[in-house]
């Protein structure tokens, strides 16, 4: 045998590894004992990838599960049949409550002064959400596409966020071109890179996948 295979590696040796994994948890358990703080979060997923808002329903369905009284107003995608939608207006609406306040992509409206008066009043819905403390967890999906044409104003936005939200209430925006100052507030910022996607192969959106 040579040198090489004679040696067991770090992985190899069981007693090796076990020391290597208990220094690890002894540094991780003194990292997360200075962790003691609680605070509503301003979250952001934004980029050019698939996701954004398939995580924010994540988080969603996580506050169902802990009990957590919670709420989505859609901007953008409120006219599409989703099984996001179905889900939860069929089965959680007593915990999670579901506004579809947008019409479509403003392609498909082509009428700009609609768009915006349907941003304006999804904001106006989830201002009334936001503020209210039993709700922990509200989701604005699409809300970050309004910001990028000016539907929404992004500094009466940020003053909201800042100066009304409840203290434990999380917040979370979702759409790709989140500005600068939106990302610069936050607390989570998640940005998704499109690597491949079948709809540049000629693949239409698939159910389950992506609505």
């Amino acid at each position: 045998m040579s040198a090489e295979t004679d040696t067991p590696t770090e992985t190899d040796d069981p007693a090796r590894h076990a020391s290597k994994m208990a220094r690890k948890k002894a540094a991780r358990d003194k990292m997360m004992a200075g962790k003691s703080g609680e605070k509503g979060l301003l979250i952001v997923h934004t980029g050019a990838g698939k996701g954004k808002s398939s995580a924010g329903f994540g988080m969603i369905l996580r506050c169902i599960a802990h009990g957590m009284p919670c709420a989505v107003v859609q901007f953008i995608k409120g006219a599409w049949d989703t099984g996001e939608r179905r889900l939860i207006e069929g089965h959680f609406s007593d915990i999670c409550q579901f506004h579809a306040m947008g019409e479509g992509f403003t392609w498909e409206t082509q009428d700009k002064a609609r768009d915006i008066a349907a941003a304006r009043a999804g904001w106006h819905k989830a201002k009334t959400l936001i503020r209210d403390p039993d709700i922990r967890f509200v989701l604005l999906d699409e809300i970050n596409i309004a910001l990028r044409y000016d539907y929404l104003d992004l500094e009466e936005v940020l003053a909201f966020l800042r100066d009304e939200k409840p203290p434990l209430t999380h917040v979370c925006l979702t759409g790709r071109n989140a500005k600068e100052a939106l990302i610069e507030a936050a607390d989570l910022v998640t940005e998704m890179k499109l690597i491949k996607h079948p709809f540049r192969s000629g693949i239409k959106g698939q159910p389950g996948v992506e609505f």
